[in-house]
């Protein structure tokens, strides 16, 4: 304070005797200033001016090939009547892209009840509004969506046989993937069958909206070497690995930031090392791989025909001889059969299936481990009530144990972008095999 007060003090007399000086009569102005710098310019010899050399124009090698910018001009935006607000969402329609219809309904085949929940890990999501769905099937790259005015599923064809007309090649297209959708089957009445016979069905048929969870029926070689893929896996690493195996494959084209492959022979597998696939991260899957693509070229007459010829007999014998296979199980033999070999009755117990049947078919079996015996149980125990499409039925209270936010389509990524993290709760979603 006192500090403070000093300060006040002398300020005070600073600006006193400033003031002083300013109205005294007896101040004269100072002197011109100019007479000074005049004689200072005089007394210092004069700078050398700096000399700016022109740019040198570049050399031919460095010229770029960009033309130089156009200058820019606003034109007045013509006047319009009636303004448009953007879209959010692009409708599907047929004179949008040449969609070809399917004989199939919402009802009978719902695509993110059918193709993203773990039959199949080759189909990509290409577009999110509308929901579509791009895969190779055989030759044929094709894209599927519904339709947006009767729901029917519909496909565009991304790849013309040049060999043959583009009406000969939508043709092989739609019988192609009418086999692989298993179009011949009548899913709605197979429906109300189940829901009359199990009342745990008919809640979770209500909960996926009545429909549409369709059972596929794959190309045997391209079933199988995905399946050897999933043992004790996650949806992610699958994905990964199947793809990298879809590779090597004959090149088809380019979707949605996706480079899609016809799935490969069994002869092209057969020449991949078993280093080659463990540098890709199959870890010890890569020894099934090459070990099955090497017993199946064994075959007579070869393993895809060896594979073909599995349709056409019993149950057991499909399972017992795929079991033959590196890497094959029960459970694996039990997926391939029902989603490529015809076997619709056959049942691939996994925990979710096992929780399914010890709380609503078998309530004896609960608090007991799953064992191989007990998987037999279980099927005979679906079979007995769901009949001989009881693959069928196993499937839609699969896909009703797994979380509901796995039955909702995601964001687009393509193979390019770098894999993020997830939690555990979405990536470690258990499937059938």
């Amino acid at each position: 304070q006192r500090y403070n007060q000093e300060k006040k003090r002398m300020c005070s007399h600073f600006y006193a005797f400033v003031l002083s000086l300013r109205f005294s009569p007896t101040m004269r102005p100072p002197p011109p200033l100019l007479p000074r710098i005049a004689a200072s310019a005089s007394a210092t010899p004069p700078r050398r001016q700096r000399t700016v050399r022109p740019p040198m124009p570049p050399s031919p090698a460095l010229l770029s090939s960009t033309p130089p910018p156009a200058a820019f001009v606003e034109t007045p935006k013509p006047e319009t009547t009636q303004q448009h607000p953007p879209t959010a969402r692009r409708r599907l329609t047929l004179a949008d892209e040449e969609w070809h219809p399917l004989p199939l309904s919402l009802a009978e085949l719902s695509l993110p009840l059918t193709l993203p929940t773990g039959q199949t890990f080759l189909w990509r999501r290409t577009s999110l509004s509308p929901l579509r769905f791009t895969a190779a099937v055989g030759p044929h790259l094709v894209s599927l969506s519904h339709l947006p005015d009767d729901d029917r599923l519909a496909f565009l064809l991304h790849n013309d046989d040049p060999a043959s007309s583009p009406s000969s090649s939508v043709a092989a297209a739609r019988a192609a993937l009418c086999d692989y959708l298993n179009a011949a089957v009548p899913l709605a009445d197979l429906w109300v069958q189940f829901t009359a016979a199990d009342a745990r069905f008919a809640e979770v048929a209500a909960r996926l909206g009545g429909g549409g969870a369709r059972v596929l029926r794959q190309d045997p070689v391209e079933c199988l070497f995905q399946f050897l893929c999933s043992s004790n896996n996650n949806i992610a690493r699958i994905e990964k690995m199947v793809w990298t195996l879809a590779g090597y494959g004959e090149r088809l084209g380019e979707v949605g930031g996706f480079v899609f492959h016809r799935f490969p022979t069994v002869e092209r597998l057969a020449r991949v090392s078993e280093q080659e696939l463990r540098e890709a991260g199959f870890g010890y899957r890569a020894k099934y791989v090459v070990g099955t693509a090497k017993e199946l070229m064994a075959k007579p007459g070869g393993g895809a025909k060896w594979l073909a010829l599995l349709r056409d007999r019993e149950l057991l014998e499909v399972i017992e001889g795929l079991c033959t296979l590196p890497g094959v199980g029960p459970k694996v033999a039990a997926c391939i059969a029902l989603f490529s070999l015809d076997k619709n009755q056959a049942i691939p117990v996994d925990t979710h299936v096992w929780k399914v049947a010890t709380q609503y078919m078998l309530p004896e079996l609960a608090g007991k481990s799953l064992t191989p015996k007990l998987s037999i149980v279980v099927a005979d125990a679906f079979v007995a009530k769901f009949g001989e499409y009881a693959g069928w039925a196993q499937n839609v209270l699969f896909i009703g144990q797994l979380p509901a936010k796995k039955l909702v389509a995601t964001e687009v990524t393509s193979e390019t972008a770098k894999p993020t993290k997830r939690k555990r709760a979405t990536k470690m979603v258990e499937i059938q095999a």
